[in-house]
């Protein structure tokens, strides 16, 4: 009996053991609240990424590359993507677990007593399950694909996250830009205003005249506001995207060279092929017909009935008894997991209709973003020329101004028009970029091959390790 405990605590040896964890929800937000881009463990992950250095840190020029990768640090929706996968990679361990043999302790009282030696039944068996057909293959085999499937899954929040940032870094550039360009036009025109305010009380300006131009400067203020809250706005979501407060970009130089250039559009075939080798949605459905398809296997499997082999020893009123026998086998008599096996396929099925339905709505959005993309290239030239021509214009009123061959009024009525198409062609631009990214998302793939990209497998690597 004095090996009782020791027995006990040998199988008890390879026990997991329970640590809490608790979340506090001040906690989360000092965190939250601590976030920097100049921060020493981002710097790590930076370096850890890249394999080497980051030096000077923090960078002096944050561009869509290392903005990206701060996300892939930071970015709350990336955790939790790589924690499903963590659980989804637990499962393939719990699919290939050996099921547990059983200890059987039975003891009975026999009165009156039958046999010549004490009167009661006793002794250890076992019951070891043995698993036919390849079940725990099947299981095994079902859990990897769910596992692939939450890996893709990652990947696919990788590049939400990317394509977040450069979408938050472009409107982020179209403000500042917007607000630059309708900061000259808002000076001109207020010029304006004040000029025909005076024409109009010397008598050399009709009221409606001095009303329009006031309606054009309060137009030109209202504008200029609009571009510094969409300013403000931008850079929140920028923030957001990244996954630190609106405080830690203050003083950060953004570089949107990135952002802002305008590549040629892919051929068609290209398009398409990029689509369908690159979506990480569509390789996830792929990976979920496959689960579904050992799903299947696994039912068909479960016609076959498992063995429960059952050795043991027995002391029965003085008889020993040696077992080796069979504990139970389940007769497949009058269920034959036809049910499981319907199911299964009407899964199979559905996994597959998904999948093509998939396909085909990713095939008609590259179509469309593509059509879009190269339509709105096509108006960039006539934007250029018109811009051009403005200039002409704005640099012919100077010269006329200089020489005296036109007055203040109509030179100042100049710069505002030139600033006004400014603005139009900033539009035009920032057009043509936004069917860039809709491309770009369609295809899951950069219209322009950077090297110094980071790769969307770096979001498989957890940052905090």
């Amino acid at each position: 009996m004095r090996r009782a405990p020791l027995i006990a605590l040998a199988l008890l040896t390879g026990c997991a053991t329970y640590h809490p964890q608790p979340v506090s929800q001040p906690e989360l937000a000092r965190q939250f609240e601590a976030r920097s881009l100049a921060s020493e463990a981002l710097h790590e992950w930076f370096a850890r990424s890249r394999g080497h250095d980051v030096e000077p840190w923090p960078p002096q020029h944050w561009d869509r590359a290392s903005l990206t990768l701060a996300a892939y640090f930071y970015n709350p929706a990336l955790e939790v993507a790589r924690a499903q996968w963590r659980t989804a990679k637990a499962g393939i361990e719990a699919a290939g677990a050996i099921p547990n043999p059983v200890l059987q302790l039975p003891f009975q009282y026999a009165v009156p007593n039958p046999g010549p030696g004490a009167p009661f039944t006793t002794g250890p068996a076992l019951d070891i399950p043995i698993e036919t057909a390849g079940k725990r293959g099947y299981r095994v085999d079902q859990a990897t694909r769910l596992s692939d499937s939450a890996r893709l899954a990652l990947a696919s929040e990788a590049w939400k996250t990317a394509a977040q940032v450069r979408d938050a870094m472009l409107a982020l550039y179209a403000a500042r830009e917007r607000s630059t360009l309708l900061a000259r036009k808002d000076v001109a025109m207020r010029a304006i205003g004040e000029m025909m305010a005076k024409r109009r009380a010397l008598g050399e300006a009709a009221a409606t005249d001095a009303a329009a131009a006031r309606l054009a400067d309060t137009q030109a203020r209202a504008d200029r506001a609009s571009a510094r809250a969409a300013g403000q706005g931008a850079r929140a979501q920028l923030a957001a995207a990244v996954g630190v407060p609106v405080a830690a970009l203050v003083g950060v130089d953004i570089d949107f060279n990135a952002v802002t250039a305008i590549p040629a559009a892919p051929s068609d075939a290209d398009a398409r092929h990029d689509a369908i080798f690159h979506r990480t949605d569509l390789l996830a459905s792929l990976a979920d017909y496959a689960a579904a398809e050992s799903a299947l296997q696994l039912e068909v499997a479960k016609q076959y009935p498992d063995l429960h082999f059952g050795p043991g020893y027995s002391y029965d009123t003085g008889t020993n008894r040696i077992a080796f026998g069979l504990a139970g086998i389940t007769l497949p008599i009058f269920d034959q997991n036809q049910g499981g096996i319907a199911q299964a396929e009407a899964k199979r099925k559905e996994a597959a209709a998904r999948t093509a339905a998939l396909q085909d709505a990713i095939l008609g959005d590259v179509d469309r973003s593509l059509a879009s993309y190269r339509a709105s290239a096509a108006v960039l030239p006539v934007a250029d020329a018109h811009l051009a021509a403005a200039r002409r214009q704005r640099d012919g009123a100077a010269a006329g101004f200089a020489a005296g061959n036109l007055d203040r009024l109509a030179w100042t009525q100049a710069q505002a028009d030139y600033a006004a198409s400014e603005v139009a062609h900033l539009d035009t631009l920032i057009a043509a970029r936004k069917a860039a990214n809709v491309l770009e998302d369609t295809m899951q793939r950069p219209l322009i091959r950077d090297e110094t990209a980071p790769n969307i497998k770096l979001s498989e690597q957890d940052p905090r390790r």
